[in-house]
């Protein structure tokens, strides 16, 4: 019986691994589409209330790659066929607000998504500049933006294994914090377990999040799957 770390094998991914960069997109897009592990359906739920086509969603996630890569915070799991089968992909950027509508054609609804993060982002950075007096800066938290795993067997160690790669270092590398915008009941739970990391409550006492129910686009996503997007956190 093999062990899970015999199994899958970690790394950090570099700017320079090109091929690589592009099977971590490819992963990262076809857990939020939709993939089949072992008979079940797994997807994003926002991503599949607004029928995102996989081409475009492939494409949003490998320019994004490209952009943070170099900051050494996107990790991959690979099976013993060297194939990546898990991805955890995040920046120390500050969060940033557009306010505007920024996707067009036929991944036009991907700008609901960005919307949704961002409302749960502006009252996270409101909350955090009236508990500190001052705003967030770039390489103060580490932002775990997408989480995906293909993989059929030891799921919930891949996502153990690769969020301590990504906090280990950040934790060596001065950073304080770690958030992420939980889109779901299952993404709650795997970052609550696995990572100890908390919903956050701002100064009033409430948490911040984005309900679906008060979303047009989103409402009809069923609750028992996700009532909306949470932001989560974890001080270092």
């Amino acid at each position: 019986m093999q062990t899970t770390q015999e199994l899958y094998t970690y790394e950090i991914i570099t700017k320079e691994q090109t091929t690589l960069v592009q099977n971590a997109a490819e992963c990262l897009a076809r857990s939020f589409i939709g993939v089949d592990v072992s008979g079940k359906w797994i997807q994003e739920p926002m991503v599949g209330q607004l029928n995102l086509d996989y081409e475009d969603f492939y494409q949003f996630t490998k320019e994004y790659l490209e952009s943070t890569v170099e900051q050494g915070y996107c990790a991959v799991a690979k099976d013993s066929n060297n194939h990546v089968v898990g991805v955890l992909a995040g920046d120390t950027n500050a969060p940033e607000i557009i306010g505007e509508d920024i996707f067009e054609g036929s991944f036009y609804n991907m700008n609901v998504i960005l919307r949704v993060l961002e409302d749960v982002d502006n009252r996270f950075m409101e909350d955090y500049k009236k508990r500190t007096g001052k705003d967030i800066n770039d390489g103060e938290l580490l932002h775990l933006f997408m989480l995906g795993v293909t993989a059929e067997q030891d799921r919930p160690e891949i996502i153990q294994q690769l969020g301590n790669t990504l906090i280990t270092k950040a934790s060596s590398q001065g950073v304080k914090t770690v958030l992420v915008e939980a889109t779901n009941l299952k993404s709650i739970r795997v970052f609550e377990k696995y990572h100890n990391m908390e919903k956050y409550v701002d100064l009033e006492g409430n948490y911040i999040v984005h309900k679906y129910q008060e979303n047009d686009k989103l409402k009809n996503i069923p609750a028992n799957v996700a009532d909306g997007t949470y932001i989560l956190i974890k001080e270092l």
